[in-house]
């Protein structure tokens, strides 16, 4: 089934502020710690874009007993028929799901939990409009995708479970969705067979963190630092807004995990 623009068409969004403990997030590398003043305009300047992109944003205080709450979508996933409190992989922080799942309930949203134990990380999940591609990571696995498949299934959604990349946190660290029919992707993924129904655009080699983008309503938002994949881009007729986001990349973060949009 189609949802033209479900995966890209969105009035609300959800965000919350860094706080001191950042410092002390996951990283796969250790290349420093990020400077707490910076990221925080670097997360206004976020939000910010989010509401010129046409999406009313709620900022969420900073959770100082999880350094990586800032990273909000791998704690829930949003449809329109409800929300969905995950089960993060790290389980430093399985407490954000509860606290986010409270959060969606005072702003009105219905939300339902995963059965079983099964781990799911929102940064795996690839909501399309013909499908959600969910990851299978070192964060998520077989019995979170499935407790999700279940789930979802209920409101007509399909689950397509495919695998990230090794050496790559997220699937959506290699990938994202520009519309209805077509896909930004790095070269580890422009080839898969379950993007075969979808027009895929290769991000040029040595710019593969540029995949990390987020289409929201007319714009696409991008991190800034990559001209070809920007290029790219605004010759296919997008209208990009290039972010920095240096101090989420150095937990292994990016654009599309500092926020969760929905239609509400």
């Amino acid at each position: 089934m189609s949802r033209d623009g479900v995966s890209f068409r969105f009035n609300s969004a959800i965000a919350r502020l860094p706080g001191n403990s950042v410092v002390q997030g996951i990283r796969a590398e250790d290349r420093g710690a990020p400077d707490l003043s910076t990221f925080i305009e670097q997360h206004r300047r976020y939000v910010a874009a989010l509401e010129v992109a046409g999406v009313a944003v709620t900022v969420l205080p900073a959770l100082e007993d999880y350094p990586d709450s800032v990273f909000v979508e791998d704690a829930a996933f949003c449809l329109p028929q409800c929300s969905i409190a995950l089960r993060p992989g790290a389980a430093t922080r399985r407490g954000e799901a509860a606290i986010m799942a409270a959060d969606l309930m005072d702003l009105g949203h219905s939300v339902a939990g995963l059965a079983g134990a099964g781990c799911i990380d929102g940064g795996d999940i690839l909501l399309t409009d013909k499908t959600i591609m969910i990851g299978e990571s070192e964060r998520t696995d077989a019995a979170g995708i499935e407790a999700l498949a279940v789930l979802v299934a209920d409101w007509g959604y399909t689950v397509t479970p495919v695998e990230t990349p090794a050496g790559v946190l997220h699937f959506k660290s290699d990938c994202c969705v520009l519309d209805s029919d077509t896909v930004l992707a790095t070269s580890r993924l422009s080839n898969a067979d379950y993007f075969a129904d979808f027009d895929v655009l290769q991000v040029p080699a040595g710019e593969e963190a540029a995949a990390n983008a987020i289409r929201v309503n007319d714009k696409v938002l991008m991190p800034e630092g990559f001209p070809a994949t920007a290029q790219l881009l605004r010759h296919k007729g997008y209208s990009l807004v290039e972010l920095p986001v240096t101090q989420a990349a150095l937990l292994d973060g990016g654009l599309s995990c500092m926020s969760l949009r929905f239609n509400h």
